[in-house]
């Protein structure tokens, strides 16, 4: 029987172990930690029955991915659970932008930019469910829908903040911005349109879902269907050098590139092993759980229930606080999410407390304490949200890549997000997954189509080991 490795158990991982096993393949996966789930792990916290997502929270992509819907995860437990309103991103003065799953709905409360929102983005939530094969993948292909790729394309390839302009209103701008900046990069920069272009159009298609009762319940459930198909998973094993992997017929590594390399070491050719230990980290995350009594106290109403909240003012004060945080320089405002998990799946809470989640955008490996300017984001759209926190834990760059080793220098994402890397994810190439060893695979976020929960990195290096095989 062909056999096969998968080290790593996050997201991508998990898709890829259980894409093999269900062609025959014995498969085992590998993980470092004491538990599965890398990204999609969650945990009671601070206090026993409120639950906190270590991570990943909310699941746009995760609900439209083509990977897990192929996968039936439904059948093992997975639930996805929806606010009334997706995100809000309040302005000062009480305003807020808000997106809903209706694209009617979240355009009729954009006044002058009604029209704009639904030709624009509208469009492309028509298309996202073809849109998404091409795009959730490798970049340098043959697409399958190419005219609606390209018109996509061309949208997507200009700035984040010069496709903003094509709004008239500060809040459709705003909202536009602040889904941008998801992608940790620049938003002055050509490409970085297409972060905001793709998760409002999946969010108009599938919504921003939590997993019902934490994050972690999308690991569980790909496990449980893994173990069904005849999979095995061992916890608390690391992995240093690929000769530990006996004789596998496949071996597919969900680490960033860096961490394959000192895995792969000599086998690697001088020319992979330099690109894989040069490959460059983003921006990194540094996070916030709080522990509340009530509500946050939000000014806007709209924020009070939506799902997630972006705090980084108007687009020019975003665009500035992302261009500083590229550059290495921490933000006096740094750009910030905030996860109300509780409105879509109560089971998070517990009587009037409540886990609030929330991180803010930092310069890669800083070494600093954001935790008040996270704090003061809050407060300066929630009034009095001090006098409500009961308790708080904070995890920066260093602490994040302690507790998943994926997160170099705190970056959550699996590299940068700039046009570059966008196309050359590790590497230019049709077959990125391809790592050059025989039957040695990369299928972390670090490739097509990088960071978030979807699965369709191990989905797409899944189906580059079968047709190895097939050779």
């Amino acid at each position: 029987m062909t056999t096969a490795v998968v080290v790593g158990s996050g997201p991508n991982g998990l898709t890829a172990a259980l894409t093999l096993a269900r062609e025959g393949i014995a498969v085992r996966v590998i993980e470092a930690a004491d538990e599965i789930g890398g990204g999609t792990r969650s945990s009671e916290l601070l206090r026993p029955g409120i639950v906190h997502d270590h991570c990943s929270a909310f699941h746009p992509l995760g609900a439209g991915s083509p990977a897990f819907r192929a996968l039936g995860l439904e059948h093992h437990g997975l639930r996805w659970r929806y606010p009334d309103i997706d995100c809000a991103h309040p302005l000062d003065g009480g305003r807020a932008a808000l997106l809903y799953r209706s694209v009617s709905d979240t355009a009729a409360g954009l006044d002058a930019d009604e029209s704009v929102w639904r030709d624009m983005i509208g469009g492309v939530a028509a298309d996202f469910d073809d849109l998404s094969t091409d795009i959730l993948g490798p970049l340098i292909r043959m697409p399958a829908h190419p005219v609606r790729l390209a018109e996509f394309g061309h949208r997507a390839l200009y700035p984040a903040s010069a496709l903003a302009r094509v709004f008239r209103s500060d809040e459709a701008r705003a909202l536009f911005g602040g889904v941008a900046a998801h992608a940790f990069t620049r938003l002055d920069r050509p490409g970085s349109a297409a972060a905001g272009l793709m998760l409002l159009a999946a969010g108009h298609r599938h919504g921003w879902p939590v997993a019902e009762g934490g994050s972690s319940a999308i690991a569980t459930a790909l496990a449980s269907a893994l173990i069904d198909a005849g999979g095995t998973i061992t916890v608390g094993q690391a992995i240093a050098r690929v000769d530990e992997l006996d004789s596998a017929d496949l071996v597919l590594l969900d680490v960033m590139p860096g961490a394959a390399a000192r895995i792969l070491g000599d086998r690697l050719s001088r020319r992979m092993f330099r690109r894989y230990s040069t490959f460059r980290h983003g921006p990194a995350a540094f996070k916030v759980d709080y522990l509340i009594d009530g509500e946050v106290g939000w000014i806007a109403e709209g924020c009070r229930r939506a799902g997630t909240v972006h705090l980084g003012g108007d687009v020019s004060e975003i665009v500035a606080a992302e261009g500083e945080v590229a550059s290495g320089r921490m933000p006096e405002r740094p750009f910030t999410l905030v996860g109300q998990q509780w409105l879509a799946d109560p089971s998070r809470a517990s009587g009037t407390l409540k886990p609030l989640w929330a991180y803010a955008h930092v310069p890669q490996g800083y070494t600093g304490d954001a935790t008040e300017v996270i704090t003061a984001q809050i407060e300066r759209f929630a009034p009095g949200f001090r006098d409500r926190i009961v308790d708080s834990v904070s995890a920066g760059p260093a602490r994040l890549q302690e507790r998943n080793t994926n997160y170099v220098g705190g970056d959550i994402g699996g590299g940068r997000n700039d046009l570059i890397h966008l196309l050359a994810r590790p590497r230019l190439s049709p077959n990125p997954y391809a790592t050059g060893v025989p039957g040695v695979f990369l299928c972390s976020s670090a490739t097509p189509p990088g960071g978030g929960v979807h699965g369709m990195c191990g989905h797409h290096a899944a189906h580059a080991a079968l047709r190895f095989l097939e050779r």
